[in-house]
Order: C-alpha cells, then sequence, then structure tokens
C-alpha cells in the first residue's frame, strides 16, 4: 500500500477518480469505478445490486473493459464510502494486469490509497 499524495498520481490516474466519482454520481450508487485498458480507453461503472445480479463497482468496469475485448488494464480508480477496495474488484483487475495500480478515493475525490 502506498501512502496517498495526491500530488504523485498521474494526470490520466486522476482523470480515472474523475470518472469513478461521475459513474457513482449520475446513479446514487454506493461506488463509482473506472479501468484504462492498454489502448488508453476508459471504462467505467456503478456498484449494481439487482435480486438476481450484485456486482462491485470495480468488478462492473472490468467486465465492461473485458466484454470489449481488453487483455491488460493501465490503472483502475474506485470512488467510495469505505475505507478499503473490495476484494472481488481487486482480483479482477489482478486477473488481468498484475501490476496494475488501483486507487481509491473518498466521494469528494481525496486519495486515501493505492495499491
Amino acid at each position: 500500500m502506498t501512502a496517498p499524495d495526491s500530488t504523485e498520481l498521474d494526470p490520466e490516474d486522476a482523470k480515472l477518480i474523475t470518472l469513478a466519482r461521475s459513474a457513482r454520481g449520475r446513479t446514487g450508487a454506493p461506488e463509482g469505478a473506472a479501468v484504462r485498458d492498454t489502448d488508453g480507453r476508459t471504462y467505467l461503472a456503478a456498484s449494481v445490486g439487482l435480486p438476481s445480479l450484485t456486482l462491485s463497482a470495480l468488478q462492473a468496469a472490468v467486465a465492461a473493459a473485458v466484454s470489449s475485448g481488453v487483455e491488460g488494464l493501465e490503472a483502475a480508480a474506485v470512488v467510495s464510502a469505505g475505507d478499503a477496495v473490495e476484494s472481488d474488484g481487486l482480483a479482477a483487475v489482478r486477473d488481468l494486469t498484475p501490476s496494475a495500480p488501483v486507487h481509491l478515493a473518498g466521494p469528494d475525490g481525496t486519495l486515501r490509497l493505492s495499491l
């Protein structure tokens, strides 16, 4: 885990946090997430809570990327009131690219941690 320091966050990763905030805000979901693939395309999602389907925002964003043919990720960001990135979403990112940084920010966009 890396100590949060928004001044050291790559500008492209900061954009992921902005996109994740917008996904969360648009739906009023508990979480929003965004991922960037190795071609620079981004995919964003909010958490899904249906009777027949439950996905974290990060799982949903990774699923959107994979369903578009992505084979690797450069980075991911989650915006949540929680204090940790949920393990299944983190595992999905690591399945594609073990070294991709995953950033967690609060609802206001303040970076809390980078994994």
